[in-house]
């Protein structure tokens, strides 16, 4: 990723929404070294913050309805909520959860793309969102899996007026030109039942290393660690309670 802060219209958060908060902490503690904060607050929720030195990077969270799914989510900045999910409905996507304030921190929206899947929007107050990316452990990339590609680009370059870089093997967004991630198309290799969906990608210092401790923790390797033409070696996980997240090598652009 080519953005090292949260900017209008970039990634800035990313959160799991899990069913079981305890084990996720430490699944992710074991993984990537976090020091979660869980918010007192009766209001809060359980929502738990993760951190690097003092850096927030990540989110855990409890499920808040019977049919949330156990997923990673990934939050992009923007300067006002409510705007930006009219924006949504105008370019043919879909508010799922109305802009709320959450606390004193930001206002925050849920929206689907025409393709189904599911993104956040965040409109930042005391919150602006990750302290640190592209570090071991922090976000670093993020991937839009659809099957529908050419309405995806149109839409989000709407939405958000993201830039689009295109190759033989793959399909960038950027701010201005700066990369942040990209986009698969799910062909008949995806399992019909597989929604399009936002994967984060986090740094880590060894995919390989990263995979086998994923492993003996109790999760699962969904995309053997492998090197992508003309990119990073990569690998697709699985966490113990089945949400799906990427790594890739800190010291290689993803």
């Amino acid at each position: 990723m080519k953005l090292d802060r949260p900017v209008t219209g970039g990634p800035c958060w990313t959160e799991l929404g899990t069913g079981d908060l305890e084990a996720a902490k430490g699944f992710y503690t074991e993984l990537f070294g976090w020091r979660p904060e869980t918010d007192p607050r009766q209001e809060a929720g359980g929502y738990t913050v993760a951190h690097l030195g003092d850096a927030a990077v990540a989110a855990l969270a409890p499920l808040f309805q019977e049919s949330q799914p156990v997923a990673w989510n990934v939050s992009f900045a923007v300067a006002d909520a409510d705007a930006a999910a009219e924006t949504v409905r105008a370019a043919g996507g879909s508010i799922v959860l109305e802009p709320v304030d959450v606390l004193d921190r930001g206002r925050f929206a849920v929206a689907f793309d025409p393709g189904g899947a599911a993104f956040q929007l965040w409109e930042a107050r005391a919150f602006p969102g990750a302290g640190l990316f592209n570090a071991p452990g922090a976000l670093g990339w993020v991937e839009l899996l659809t099957r529908a590609p050419e309405g995806a680009e149109s839409f989000y370059t709407s939405v958000f007026g993201w830039t689009v870089h295109a190759s033989a093997h793959y399909t960038q967004w950027g701010i201005g030109g700066a990369e942040f991630g990209g986009m698969v198309t799910m062909d008949e290799t995806f399992p019909h039942e597989v929604p399009s969906h936002w994967l984060p990608y986090f740094a880590v210092e060894d995919v390989d290393d990263t995979a086998r401790i994923a492993v003996d923790a109790g999760g699962t390797v969904l995309t053997e660690p492998t090197t992508v033409p003309d990119g990073p070696r990569i690998a697709v996980l699985r966490d113990p309670q089945g949400a799906l997240f990427g790594v890739y090598p800190v010291d290689e652009e993803r």
